[in-house]
């Protein structure tokens, strides 16, 4: 019996030694690869200072309305996230993209990531550019909240909201954020051990975009950068709070558009209850509308040419109207 057990003992030592060297082959193979990419990492925009760290501004186009986009959570290169679609806008409009700590090109930080701070990171971006409002804010997924608290603080400053599926405080009142699954993926990341699964760095943008070869090698690199920083744990472990207070601000009353997905791609809710929700809280905005899309949650990788037009016309018919 004992030596049975002994037995089992060396094979388990054998294993476990095996899986150690292969991660640290993998760490290290991560790493020459990410000395290998730095050249595909260089900031495609303008690195903004913001309390002693950078922050990732880019802007493209010119025009009479500024769109400031701002990612969901988790998107690990923004810029090259909403190029599809801004694309399409930026011969009729200057558009920004920030891109929060954590995300893309700028710094990755460990901080607490309550509304105010967050908020108060891009608009001071903003003002360091050079980007003057009002804005018309497009946010995806859980910048929704920003966008939307944004919109209650400094009313002026928000022209209006354009809704990329973006999220609403309702949402967040029983979803249940699975974060020793967000630091696995965290400490994988790190590894490198996602280099192991080249898939997963296939995102929307990539697949259904109009990103070229460059800029879809670029979001790679940026990807195995990006994944799971501790900023965005951070900012995952603040949003219920934040979702709570813009929930008790009231529904600001600003022209509104959202574009609302099937619900799928990732969301964690079934089609008729990812609809319902943002349909109910636009129900009490004076300006507002929406538009269903059958298509996932990453809608500007999907719909980038329909929601352009759709954008164009309810910026248009909100110039007729304002004069």
């Amino acid at each position: 019996m004992k030596k049975r057990i002994k037995s089992m003992l060396r094979v388990f030592l054998w294993i476990a030694a095996i899986i150690v060297i292969l991660i640290w082959i993998c760490f290290g193979y991560h790493r020459y690869r990410l000395k290998k990419e730095e050249k595909l990492r260089e900031p495609l925009g303008q690195l903004i200072d913001i309390n002693g760290n950078n922050m990732s501004v880019y802007i493209e186009g010119s025009g009479s309305k500024t769109l400031v986009f701002l990612s969901g959570g988790g998107t690990c290169s923004p810029i090259l996230d909403f190029k599809s679609l801004y694309s399409l806008l930026s011969d009729e409009y200057r558009i920004v993209v920030v891109e929060k700590f954590g995300y893309g090109y700028s710094d990755v930080v460990d901080e607490y990531r309550n509304i105010q701070t967050i908020l108060s990171e891009t608009r001071l971006a903003l003002h360091k550019a050079g980007i003057d409002g009002p804005y018309v804010l497009c946010p995806h997924s859980m910048s929704g909240i920003e966008a939307l608290y944004w919109a209650q603080e400094y009313s002026d400053e928000v022209e209006a909201i354009i809704g990329l599926d973006m999220a609403v405080p309702e949402y967040y009142e029983n979803m249940k954020i699975n974060f020793p699954l967000m630091k696995f993926g965290q400490y994988v990341a790190d590894l490198g051990i996602t280099r192991l699964i080249p898939t997963l760095a296939e995102s929307d943008a990539i697949k259904r975009g109009t990103l070229t070869d460059d800029e879809k090698n670029r979001y790679r690199a940026i990807f195995y950068s990006r994944t799971a920083t501790v900023t965005m744990i951070n900012e995952a472990k603040s949003v219920k709070a934040n979702a709570k207070i813009v929930a008790q601000n009231g529904v600001p009353q600003v022209d509104m558009l959202l574009f609302i997905s099937d619900g799928t791609g990732g969301t964690g809710f079934d089609k008729e209850t990812w609809r319902r929700i943002p349909e109910n809280y636009i129900s009490e905005v004076e300006s507002g509308k929406y538009i269903e899309l059958d298509c996932p949650h990453y809608v500007h990788d999907y719909e980038y040419g329909r929601i352009s037009e759709e954008i164009k016309s309810f910026l248009r018919i909100r110039l007729m109207t304002v004069l």
